[in-house]
Formats: C-alpha cells, sequence, structure tokens
C-alpha cells in the first residue's frame, strides 16, 4: 500500500505560480511512476503528467507542455508539480497519483484525496 497525501493548493491569478507537492508513505515510493491528474467541476478527471519511477520519462497534457513540471525525489518520498502561467481553465482538484505502470490514463493503483487550485482572472 501507498498512501498520498496532496498539499500546495489553493488561489492564484491568471499568470501566476503555484506548486503541488505530494508526500508518499508506505511502501517505498521509488519504485513507482507517480502523475498528476485534474478534475474540473461537471469534467471528468484527466491527464496533467507523468513521470517515470527513476524519474527519466516525462510526459504532459498538450494543455500544460510548457507549463507545468513534474518531479520526484525517491529519497524523500515526494512528487512535485511546479505550475506557471497559470490560467483560469487549469481551476480544478488536482490529483496525485502512483502506480507501477507508467501511463497517461487513469488506471495508477493509488490516490491522492486531491487538492483545490482556483485560478482567477
Amino acid at each position: 500500500q501507498v498512501q498520498l497525501v496532496e498539499s500546495g493548493g489553493g488561489l492564484a491569478q491568471a499568470g501566476g505560480s503555484l506548486r503541488l507537492s505530494c508526500a508518499a508513505s508506505g511502501r517505498a515510493f521509488g519504485g513507482y511512476a507517480m502523475a498528476w491528474f485534474r478534475q474540473a467541476p461537471g469534467k471528468e478527471r484527466e491527464f496533467v503528467a507523468a513521470i517515470g519511477w527513476k524519474g527519466d520519462r516525462t510526459y504532459y497534457a498538450d494543455s500544460v507542455k510548457g507549463r507545468f513540471t513534474i518531479s520526484k525525489d525517491n529519497a524523500k518520498n515526494t512528487g512535485t508539480l511546479q505550475m506557471k502561467s497559470l490560467k483560469p481553465e487549469d481551476t480544478a482538484v488536482y490529483y496525485c497519483a502512483a502506480g507501477l505502470v507508467l501511463t497517461t490514463i487513469n488506471q495508477y493503483d493509488y490516490w491522492g484525496q486531491g487538492t483545490q487550485v482556483t485560478v482567477s482572472s
């Protein structure tokens, strides 16, 4: 089992930045791929970014490419999503996920409870 807890969400203005963190406990986080998904009100959960267990492979949704950066620190059992140039359409609940398979599909084994990100125009 892996427990994930997100933090760092909040309110930002358009063009601003936020940094989300994902703290992992339980089984060794180092062996897991990690991803971030988000879900806006009335919409399905969508893929944002993913990183391989060694941190050597990353994938991004086209909507965030060049603005968001995903990273992973296996020594500290943490993952991070650095978000810059935020847009109102980035407003959503952001979820951290972990699993043995690196994928952009909503099929990760473990999920956090989510953290709200609100971007005002």
